[in-house]
């Protein structure tokens, strides 16, 4: 036992450097995203002239570089910004972390030295000291809300507040930058904040497999030891990466993982066995993720549809059937069903999550219902969802 490090703390034959594969790392060049970052550029130097940027919406799907960019061109304005003495402030906030109202103000007054306890004050307290700390002289407060769209559920008050600051303050502005997945989520706001914040629009498309190519290709000469990646590594991580609408994260990740299970079995090189281990371990991690942040219920829906796929040939059901094989479940288990509707919504939390596909389709003078199918595979479902003691019981079903 007491040599348990030992051959932890070797040197690696594999990375150089693996921190610069991670998704925090953020790199001296952004191949193919020139017309985006030119964009965000035009927008925010405003804020250098002394004068006030427009509030700009940043959507993409995961993957496609918007966080990068956004930092990336962040660093930029406050190098430029001490050199010219200008007073603008750029906070990033990640609003999964900060999703309330109470949250985001506490933070942004806490930038600014302001002593907010976690919890006591009431909301108008921290939105007010925040209002009087930075208004204190004239400076520009540009805000980055990434992940926005997780503020519409009990943070709605954060965009209305932020949206109308400007307005009661005397000589500081404040402009925000929000960065979402979801080109819909302004839909469910008040109409006045949803003008505001978009102002301007700014889209990042997926990348496409040549250009994926050239972001690995790039990240791997700085990340790896030299000739430690045999030839079919990069494009094969590339092809996986493309199925998931080009995403670079997910092409990244799987070039990290490869070399992390090569360095594992004391491999010197990154073999195309190693990118198809990581791609199978990548998104057994993901489904786990998943299903174990689901509540019983969830479960108890998801479930329905694994064992309905189980007994059928066909892998494509009616919203009634699965709520059928839910009602029966939820017999067997002496749980209370819970009403069709209350399931439906179930069913677009799964989809969200990428465990089921939830497709609305017509079916003529009958109306439309949705059809429901599993997009993981059973056989890594079913291990995790019985793991929860509760659902032991339909194991055998």
């Amino acid at each position: 036992m007491g040599k348990l490090f030992e051959n932890r703390i070797i040197e690696s034959s594999i990375f150089a450097n693996k921190e610069l594969l991670r998704p925090t790392y953020i790199p001296e060049n952004l191949p193919h995203r020139k017309k985006q970052l030119k964009s965000l550029a035009d927008t925010l130097s405003a804020a250098l002239k002394g004068k006030t940027p427009s509030n700009l919406l940043i959507y993409g799907k995961t993957g496609t570089g918007k966080t990068a960019t956004v930092k990336y061109v962040d660093k930029q304005l406050e190098e430029k910004g001490e050199k010219m003495d200008s007073k603008c402030t750029l906070i990033y906030i990640n609003c999964e972390l900060f999703d309330t109202q109470y949250r985001v103000f506490a933070y942004l007054a806490r930038v600014f030295n302001k002593k907010v306890p976690t919890f006591g004050w009431t909301t108008d307290k921290v939105y007010s000291e925040f209002k009087r700390v930075i208004d204190k002289e004239d400076r520009c407060v540009i805000v980055i809300l990434d992940e926005v769209d997780k503020l519409v559920t009990g943070g709605e008050e954060t965009l209305y507040n932020l949206s109308r600051i400007n307005s009661e303050l005397n000589n500081a502005r404040v402009r925000m930058i929000g960065i979402s997945n979801d080109p819909t989520f302004t839909e469910l706001l008040d109409t006045s904040v949803r003008s505001s914040m978009s102002e301007e629009e700014l889209i990042f498309p997926p990348y496409n497999a040549n250009q994926l190519q050239d972001i690995l290709t790039e990240r791997a000469e700085i990340a790896f030891n030299k000739s430690v990646i045999k030839g079919e590594v990069i494009p094969l991580c590339v092809a996986f990466a493309a199925q998931e609408h080009g995403n670079a994260m997910r092409a990244l990740d799987l070039l990290r993982v490869s070399g992390e299970i090569a360095e594992g079995t004391k491999s010197d090189v990154i073999t195309e066995e190693h990118v198809r281990l990581a791609n199978e371990k990548i998104e057994t991690d993901r489904i786990a993720e998943a299903v174990k942040i689901l509540s019983l219920q969830s479960k108890i829906v998801l479930s329905s549809v694994l064992l309905l796929s189980k007994k059928n040939s066909n892998r494509q059901f009616s919203s009634g059937e699965v709520y059928e094989m839910y009602r029966r479940l939820c017999d067997h288990l002496g749980i209370e069903a819970l009403t069709y509707r209350r399931v439906t919504d179930f069913f677009v939390e799964l989809e969200i999550l990428g465990l089921i596909n939830a497709k609305i389709v017509g079916r003529g003078r009958y109306g439309r219902t949705r059809e429901i199918s599993l997009s993981v595979p059973e056989v890594l479902l079913q291990p995790l969802l019985v793991e929860d003691p509760m659902l032991k019981a339909i194991s055998n079903i």
